[in-house]
């Protein structure tokens, strides 16, 4: 386990907010990076996906670097534009 996971978990363990916080977090981060690598898969810029959904270049890359609150059907559009199917589990 590297120091920085290892200051995580210590963290966590004492601090039941930055627990709360940080997983919150980086599942955030986790699907604005999935939103990204779609969207380098798919082989377009921020620019040509937005004229896809009909909106700005800084929408889309408010999405894929702060993909907090973001509408499911906002996900199932981002994904159809990129080629990609929108599949949610819950677990």
């Amino acid at each position: 386990m590297s120091d920085l996971q290892n200051y995580i978990k210590k963290r966590k363990a004492k601090d039941p907010e930055f627990s709360k916080n940080y997983d919150s977090g980086y599942d955030q981060f986790k699907i604005g990076v999935m939103l990204k690598q779609a969207r380098l898969d798919a082989g377009i810029t921020q620019e040509e996906l937005a004229t896809k959904l009909h909106t700005k270049k800084t929408a889309i890359s408010r999405i894929e670097n702060h993909a907090e609150d973001i509408k499911l059907s906002t996900l199932e559009r981002f994904a159809e534009a990129t080629g990609k199917r929108l599949t949610l589990t819950i677990g």
